[in-house]
């Protein structure tokens, strides 16, 4: 019960609405009287937060107002990126839009229109659905660096991703690339109380982070090295007798070809490529083993180390088959789609776009992990197991760096319009210079956004997005969860703001798609997703608010009675579905994109190891800069280095410093840190300047301190299966600022 708001008022409704300023969509609680929020809290009774609310959630009342927030139609008038606006209406917008893209379409294919889309906070099935129906294949987040690629990595070798965690009854847990101790304060809370259990921790982490002080074993790897270290385990756990000899021999194949594919793997042989000790790798390996039943933890650090990605997420899947550590209690567990109500990808009408187009998507020739070939395969083998398919939205992809290149380059077909929803381009995919090229090159782009970040200056239309308080909700892990958690407006949208959803759908509208929309608002398109459930209400927001949750009964060891969704129906330790895509069916060793053994030039010059792209309160990716008191917490950029490397240097704590690789250099403030290697320097993700001159060639400092001027989008350097490109493991320099070698950069 709020402590601020007297509920003895007549009127004062509350209303059971979300967070939604990260991934965690925690439960609120906001008071509502007149249409208006007064204040908001933690819901006690929502099974992440239990009532919490981090900083970004505290901040709900500064975000449903903020005076930056894009609150009417916008329609460009002057020069692209010179701030002049004009207002306009809703349908003037749409009706514009419609007939630019109708055009486009006319001329150079449906397929000349992509669009970028942002996380997990928007109606992404609703945006498939509309290119489906427009007839594009190419749409993208930048999921590509967020677990995508280890859903279908892991899908290929399980029959679907081990996402959901059986933390209650687990004895280990591996946090691999994961801090939750700031990007997730309910998962590091509940962690914590289990550890007070029993539970066994091990953090695989560059840095000495706030997660990594609370675990049993702390592994500081070498950047980009993990690949070497998965191989490792496997090697030790295979030879040392830990692994489950009943699993491996009843429901797997391949067991004796990966014994002997890791037979040289040892820790002695990884040891230098991971910094590690011998001991450290085959301790750690050991613990995990040992502690039965235990889990590994996605982290998103595998997913942007770029070349070794797949290979890498492929022996780490393999770890939890070898220990039988799948879909028994305690384990890391196999849900499936959700049979009970329909799911993402049965609203998505992925069956009207044409074959002929799919075959269009761009990247889907280099990278078909995640683009229809590979894709089509798992769409196949699931449904003939689960009976459905995971989200085609996310899993099945255009490759960004590829559209970006054939904007500028008209190869392999012209890209003439980029629709932008929830996302930011400039500061949050790789190699910033190629992004902003092709942002600024492209015919036509409309960005359906909150505020006016670099990407909307530049863009033809920016339309206003409903917040937080102000939209429905459902939360399904991407729409491949069995379960789901549900949130309601607290309010109808302020001003002009709209949802995303009618976005999509009201220009799908105008394009004559108007049969393909029978839900005329997103609460209809929700309860028609719910329905199936027999709850017997007669409204999605009655069943927010009688229920909210649903929670299927857990089945474990569902193998036994469905097998695995593989063509084997086994875990195919040796996979017979990546191998039909032309990759290796075993993750064979590939060694970082960069590194000082096979680079030795590039090292003589780039002496120190970057990691980048890991998440860091208060912000949310390259979200929140505008809000004061998140701001106040972290009002500058800081990289981190270790004090030796940075006394070499002279370099003291607060100094405006260079980091450089091949692709560019980017300026931020030097937080000196023992609790990182001194081979290693770590960069935040993110970060630009919205207090400052907004217009191009400013646009906000985006290019001043944003770290992804320094990762790698090259095709020689991004992952074989996936696309996925390198923010991790790459080789930097580390200088100080000085007045001429600023006015140099200027």
């Amino acid at each position: 019960m709020s402590k601020n708001i007297d509920l003895q008022q007549e009127g004062i409704q509350v209303k059971k609405s979300a967070c939604y300023f990260c991934h965690q969509n925690c439960g609120v609680l906001a008071y509502v009287k007149d249409g208006k929020v007064l204040d908001i809290e933690g819901d006690p009774d929502f099974p992440t937060n239990q009532g919490g609310l981090c900083c970004r959630g505290n901040i709900a009342m500064d975000h449903l107002d903020h005076p930056a927030r894009v609150n009417f139609p916008l329609k460009r008038v002057g020069e692209r990126g010179a701030g002049q606006w004009q207002e306009i209406s809703w349908d003037q917008a749409l009706t514009e839009i419609a007939e630019k893209l109708a055009n486009i379409r006319d001329e150079f294919g449906a397929e000349a229109v992509a669009t970028a889309g942002g996380t997990q906070r928007t109606d992404d099935w609703a945006r498939r659905r509309f290119m489906n129906l427009f007839g594009s294949p190419n749409g993208f987040h930048n999921s590509h660096l967020c677990w995508i690629p280890t859903f279908m990595v892991e899908t290929a070798i399980y029959g679907w991703c081990p996402f959901d965690l059986d933390l209650g009854s687990s004895r280990c847990l591996v946090l691999w690339g994961q801090n939750p101790g700031v990007s997730g304060m309910p998962e590091i809370h509940h962690i914590m109380e289990l550890k007070e259990k029993g539970l066994k921790l091990i953090v695989i982490d560059p840095r000495y982070s706030e997660t990594a002080a609370k675990a049993d074993m702390w592994l500081p790897i070498r950047p980009g090295s993990d690949l070497a270290l998965a191989l490792a385990w496997l090697h030790v756990i295979i030879y040392e007798g830990l692994f489950d000899p009943e699993f491996t021999d009843e429901w797997c194949v391949g067991f004796g070809e990966l014994a002997e594919h890791v037979a040289d793997f040892s820790p002695e042989w990884a040891a230098p490529l991971t910094w590690l000790t011998e001991e450290q790798i085959r301790e750690s390996a050991i613990m995990y083993a040992s502690n039965k039943p235990g889990n590994i933890q996605w982290g998103t650090s595998i997913d942007q180390i770029g070349k070794p990605a797949g290979a890498a997420m492929h022996a780490r899947a393999l770890l939890r088959a070898i220990t039988g550590n799948l879909d028994v209690p305690g384990s890391d567990l196999l849900t499936g789609p959700s049979l009970e109500y329909v799911t993402d990808e049965e609203m998505e009408a992925n069956d009207q776009l044409p074959e002929e187009q799919k075959a269009k998507q761009i990247g889907s020739d280099k990278f078909k992990m995640v683009t229809w070939p590979g894709y089509s395969r798992i769409a196949e083998l699931t449904k003939e197991v689960w009976g459905k398919a995971p989200t085609a939205e996310w899993m099945c992809e255009a490759h960004p760096p590829s559209v970006f290149r054939a904007i500028l380059t008209e190869k392999p077909y012209p890209v003439k319009a980029l629709l932008v929803s929830a996302t930011n381009p400039i500061n949050s995919y790789g190699e910033t210079k190629l992004t902003l090229a092709a942002l600024k090159a492209v015919e036509f782009m409309v960005t359906c956004e909150y505020w006016l970040t670099p990407t909307a200056m530049l863009s033809d239309y920016v339309l206003p997005i409903a917040g937080a308080l102000e939209r429905p909700t459902i939360t399904s892990s991407y729409g491949c969860a069995d379960f789901l958690l549900a949130s309601q407006r607290a309010i109808q949208p302020m001003y002009e703001r709209r949802n995303d959803y009618n976005f999509w759908r009201d220009l799908g509208v105008k394009l004559g798609q108007k049969e393909m929309w029978p839900w005329e608002t997103v609460e209809d398109a929700y309860f028609a997703k719910i329905e199936p459930l027999g709850y017997g209400v007669e409204s999605y927001d009655e069943f927010v608010e009688n229920h909210r949750f649903h929670f299927p009964e857990r089945e474990y060891q569902k193998y036994k009675r469905i097998g695995f969704a593989t063509p084997s129906r086994k875990v195919e330790l040796y996979s017979s579905t990546l191998e039909a895509l032309g990759y290796p069916p075993l993750p064979p060793y590939i060694g970082p994109a960069e590194n000082e053994t096979d680079d030795p030039e590039i090292a003589a010059e780039y002496p120190f190891v970057l990691t980048t792209g890991g998440g860091h309160m208060p912000y949310h990716h390259s979200e929140h800069f505008q809000i004061k008191t998140l701001r106040f917490l972290s009002h500058e950029p800081y990289m981190s280095m270790n004090p030796a490397a940075a006394a070499k240097l002279s370099i003291e704590e607060g100094d405006w410093v260079w980091i450089e690789t091949k692709r560019g250099r980017i300026k931020q403030k030097a937080n000196l840190t023992q609790a990182i290697d001194p081979r290693v320097i770590f960069t935040p993700r993110g970060w630009w300047y919205p207090e400052r001159d907004m217009r191009d060639p400013e646009l906000g400092g985006c290019l001043e301190s944003n770290t992804n001027i320094l990762t790698s989008c090259d095709d020689d350097d991004c992952d074989p299966m996936s696309g996925s490109w390198a923010n991790r493991g790459l080789l930097c320099k580390v200088y100080k600022v000085t007045a001429e070698n600023e006015k140099e950069a200027k």
